[in-house]
């Protein structure tokens, strides 16, 4: 991760802290608060990437705020003791580090010249995920009024048995899990783990993007209730605005190389059970090239653009907060193919260079509007201003979303369809766990 954002590797467990950038003189400026979670797949990632640099956020009259908190086997690791111990279950201390930065900011942006009645949370990936995690979370009521999401949301219902797309295990899944990785250690309570070096910790857990992913943020039943889907539809929610969207190729990262169509399918039958049907008959892969696309854009759709399009359409039906949608399809030599998985990034910070080279003056104008939506969202709740095209809030009845290329234009959103068969598989797993009785 730290070769991927150009940032020199150095670790420590001393890893809790929040940045701040601000261009206020005084302490009474009351200025729009902007709270970025970094991405990582919940095991990689930092805060300290010069491309997170918010220098150009304070410019503008944002108080940009950074969170780092607790990653992989140290932030959501479950076990009986540790549910045990806290009396309210186990694998979200990641997620616990940022409520409370969040409540830190509440306490204190103040003395910034920040306003904490304005304070938008913000990430992209598994910040974004995060985002759409404490959109839901009890105890982060109260601690923010927006909300963005690059690339996120969390809507899936609970993971209790293997299937595809769902990334949150319910806790006693996670639970056996941390009681197998212990183990692993050598171990037999969570005593004995806390004795173990953090470095054995860790190479047990496995380095990298792979082994680490393993911890995911855990439907403890305390910051991570149940379903988050079924706790939209009851209106139990953190109601804001929100403002979310995905990139157009965003599996072509992480799905590389050739794919058969005999492949293909093997894979979907392998993990959607009897929905295996409707998630084939909505990707044409009748030759390698087609099955290589489908593989890409199955990831896109579940990893992704399903869980941002579901948080959309509850939000604009059951809150008051309105929803305000993206598609970022820029493309630039380095992308032909639509924009890659977190592509929007430097255009949002307005930092380039390193890994995404120079920018193009079309780059630097698309930057400065990006910027200047995502500032006016933070500042009012709604990302329209003078001299930027219009951007109208997403409804069930009218699913218009904003789509960035070297320009914006509202259109309809894509791959309707596509979204429509996911949407059919999510409803058969939520009644399959009904069903089964559920699982705390």
């Amino acid at each position: 991760m730290a070769a991927m954002t150009g940032t020199s590797a150095n670790f420590s467990e001393d890893c809790l802290y929040l940045n701040i950038w601000t261009g206020a003189k005084k302490a009474d400026e009351k200025r729009p608060v902007m709270v970025w979670i970094h991405g990582g797949a919940f095991v990689g990632g930092m805060t300290g990437t010069p491309m997170f640099d918010g220098t150009k956020f304070a410019q503008k009259g944002v108080v940009l705020v950074s969170i780092a908190y607790r990653l992989g086997v140290f932030g959501f690791m479950a076990h009986p003791e540790l549910s045990g111990e806290s009396g309210r279950g186990s694998g979200t201390y990641g997620l616990q580090d940022m409520i409370a930065g969040l409540q830190w900011v509440r306490d204190n942006i103040g003395r910034f010249g920040g306003d904490p009645s304005r304070v938008t949370i913000f990430g992209e990936s598994a910040g974004g995920i995060a985002v759409g995690m404490l959109a839901a979370a009890p105890p982060a009521q109260g601690l923010f009024q927006r909300a963005i999401s690059e690339s996120g949301g969390s809507f899936a219902p609970p993971r209790v048995v293997a299937g595809a797309g769902m990334n949150v295990p319910s806790l006693a899944l996670a639970e056996s899990d941390g009681a197998s990785f212990l183990n692993k250690l050598g171990v037999d309570n969570i005593k004995a783990a806390r004795a173990l070096p953090a470095e054995q910790i860790q190479q047990a857990a496995g380095g990298g993007m792979g082994g680490g992913a393993a911890f995911w943020p855990v439907a403890d039943g305390y910051v991570i209730p149940g379903d988050p889907y079924e706790q939209y539809e009851k209106g139990r929610f953190n109601d804001t605005p929100i403002l979310v969207g995905t990139n157009s190729n965003e599996g072509g990262l992480f799905m590389r190389g050739s794919v058969t169509p005999d492949q293909f399918e093997q894979q979907i039958r392998s993990g959607y059970g009897e929905r295996a049907d409707v998630i084939l008959e909505a990707y044409p892969h009748a030759t390698d090239a087609e099955a290589a696309r489908a593989s890409a854009d199955v990831f896109r759709e579940f990893a992704f653009s399903w869980p941002t399009w579901a948080w959309a359409r509850l939000q604009s039906r059951m809150g008051k907060g309105k929803a305000f949608v993206y598609y970022y399809d820029h493309r630039t030599p380095a992308s032909p193919e639509g924009a890659n998985h977190a592509d929007e990034i430097p255009y949002v910070f307005g930092n380039f260079g390193g890994r995404t080279g120079e920018p193009r003056p079309e780059d630097l104008a698309l930057s400065e509007m990006i910027q200047s939506y995502w500032i006016n969202f933070a500042d009012k709740g709604d990302p329209n201003g003078p001299g930027l095209p219009e951007w109208p809030n997403f409804t069930e009845d009218d699913q218009k979303v904003l789509y960035f290329d070297d320009t914006a234009v509202a259109k309809p959103i894509p791959n309707l369809e596509k979204l429509k068969a996911y949407d059919a598989y999510y409803q058969w797993r939520r009644e399959q766990a009904g069903m089964n009785g559920g699982e705390r």
